[in-house]
C-alpha cells in the first residue's frame, strides 16, 4: 500500500480526480486529494490558466507543500498529479529526500541543474502533446536520468492531453485504461 498525494490539473479538482483517487483507494492505497484552487473548477485550458495566474505559481506551490507536510513525517510518500498537478508533484517529490515515488499523468516540470534523486518515476503522456512536446520530453527524460531517477515513460499515440478525464474532449478510454493498469502496477511495486 502506498500513501499518495494526488494533485489536480489546471482545470481544478474535477470529478475525474476524485474518480482517480477512488480507483487508487480501491487498489488499497491511501490517497489525499487537496484542492489547490479553493473550490474553483473550469472546463477550458484558458480558464485554467487564468486561475493559475491569479493565484500565482509560488502560492500554488505553497498550498501543495502545506497539503504534503502532514503526510511526509513517515517518509515514502508518493507524489502524483495531472498536468499542472504533475508538474507541482515533481517539484515536491524532488524536494523530499524520503519520497517513495512519482507518478506523472500528462505533465512534467523543469529540473534544477543540481537535481538529485533515486526515486522511481513513471510518466504517462499523449503523443503528440502540445503541452509536452517531444523535444521537451526527451530533454526531461535525460535530465531525470542524470539526476538519478529510475524513469519510465509511456506515450499514448493519438490521445488528447488530459486523456484520462472522461468528461473532457481529450478523453481516450482505451489509453486511459492502459495508463491506469500500468500506473497501478507501478504503485503496487513501491
Amino acid at each position: 500500500m502506498a500513501r499518495i498525494l494526488l494533485l489536480h490539473s489546471m482545470l481544478g479538482l474535477r470529478p475525474a480526480v476524485h474518480q482517480a483517487a477512488d480507483r487508487l483507494r480501491g487498489a488499497g492505497h491511501e490517497v489525499t486529494v487537496p484542492d489547490l484552487y479553493g473550490g474553483r473548477v473550469v472546463d477550458t485550458p484558458e480558464e485554467g490558466v487564468e486561475i493559475k495566474e491569479e493565484i500565482g505559481r509560488d502560492a500554488l506551490l505553497r498550498r501543495a507543500v502545506a497539503a504534503a507536510a502532514p503526510l511526509t513525517d513517515q517518509g515514502g510518500l508518493v507524489y502524483a498529479g495531472f498536468s499542472l498537478g504533475a508538474a507541482i508533484a515533481q517539484n515536491l517529490a524532488l524536494g523530499d529526500e524520503k519520497a517513495g515515488g512519482l507518478l506523472l499523468m500528462h505533465g512534467t516540470s523543469d529540473l534544477a541543474d543540481d537535481a538529485s534523486t533515486e526515486i522511481p518515476v513513471q510518466l504517462h503522456v499523449a503523443d503528440p502533446d502540445t503541452y509536452e512536446p517531444v523535444d521537451w520530453l526527451n530533454a526531461w527524460y535525460l535530465r531525470m536520468r542524470k539526476a538519478g531517477a529510475d524513469v519510465e515513460v509511456f506515450r499514448y499515440r493519438g490521445a488528447g492531453h488530459l486523456f484520462t478525464d472522461p468528461d473532457l474532449p481529450d478523453h481516450d478510454p482505451e489509453a486511459a485504461e492502459r495508463a491506469w493498469a500500468i500506473a497501478l502496477d507501478f504503485l503496487a511495486s513501491l
